[in-house]
């Protein structure tokens, strides 16, 4: 098959995707906005020369790239792309709306536009979140109604729904992906796992809002990969499929079990913050269609997983120091 061309790629979802396709024997193309990030964070950098020569980087923005990006399109012949640019951080759409207004819907509706005329796509994986959902009360199914609480939500919402009328009226090939919380060696510092981590060994204060009574489900970002190219391979255009584990865990009861395979004190590490506005408390994403459509499951339990994340930082942890703790936003 012709190269899978993976947009957002320095996104950690990205990163670990493309490090997913290079270990199946693909050649991908990756394009994100900045330059490469630094490698501890591209987890297809880890991989011996010889999968990563099959690997192309484009410097490439979708606010303003789009004719490139048509044309590299074109050049190749891409059947499949997946996308997982996104402007994203929840808290901070409460600050510049308009930037996410305009990366997640703006830009979005101006993509679907162009991939309507490649008359040789064959699928377009569109990476979305459970943000779009709202807060939830139990077990929730792809067919829940939207109902955005941040910016963030918004946007992506919107997004959405424009893909969705795309298929309807242009039979544009879109399936979509709604992931639960996403972790694993490679995440960014900010992101609460690695953070917890990292803060633990650096002694270092952390924050836990709200105390941490929000509940989630934690999956491996392999699970996911493995997931997202099962559904881009085998899932009847316009399908939707959560992507998520069973166990649901809340956010303290997590940061309590990382202080305790670190053999630290939580009340001596942790301090509690108010919560952030817009925090949903809950995301509990149902994958049996996925179970019973593809026959996935997920692989990886969530001690294996964080015991992964934890060698991954304490083996980084000089090159770490030297990297942004906060998210730094990008216009």
């Amino acid at each position: 098959m012709s190269s899978v061309l993976v947009l957002g790629s320095n996104s950690f979802s990205g990163a670990s995707f493309c490090r997913y396709l290079l270990e199946q024997g693909l050649d991908v193309i990756g394009a994100s906005r900045s330059p490469e990030a630094h490698s501890v964070f591209l987890p297809y950098r880890w991989l011996p020369e010889s999968q990563q020569k099959n690997f192309r980087f484009i410097q490439l923005d979708l606010n303003h790239d789009l004719d490139r990006l048509e044309k590299l399109m074109r050049d190749q012949k891409i059947k499949v792309v997946v996308n997982f640019s996104a402007q994203s951080m929840v808290g901070e759409s409460w600050d510049k709306p308009d930037d996410w207004m305009q990366t997640n819907v703006v830009a979005v509706a101006r993509l679907a536009e162009r991939l309507r005329h490649l008359d040789f796509l064959e699928r377009y994986v569109h990476i979305t979140t459970p943000e779009v959902y709202g807060s939830t009360d139990g077990w929730i199914h792809e067919e829940t109604p939207f109902n955005p609480s941040t910016p963030y939500a918004v946007s992506r919402a919107a997004g959405d729904m424009l893909f969705k009328i795309y298929r309807e009226t242009f039979q544009l090939p879109v399936v979509s992906t709604r992931a639960a919380n996403v972790y694993g060696p490679g995440q960014p510092l900010y992101r609460i796992i690695p953070r917890t981590i990292f803060c633990l060994l650096t002694g270092q204060p952390l924050e836990l809002h709200g105390g941490g009574v929000s509940t989630r489900s934690f999956i491996h970002i392999d699970d996911v990969s493995r997931a997202t190219w099962q559904i881009a391979q085998k899932a009847s255009v316009g399908e939707t499929y959560h992507i998520s584990t069973d166990r649901i865990i809340s956010i303290r009861a997590l940061v309590e079990a990382l202080c305790e395979m670190l053999k630290v004190s939580f009340e001596g590490n942790v301090s509690v913050v108010g919560e952030r506005l817009g925090k949903d408390s809950a995301y509990w994403l149902s994958s049996e269609k996925l179970h019973q459509d593809l026959g996935w499951k997920d692989q990886i339990s969530l001690e294996q997983g964080l015991a992964q994340t934890i060698e991954w930082v304490q083996k980084n942890l000089e090159v770490l120091k030297a990297q942004p703790l906060q998210y730094i936003h990008k216009k």
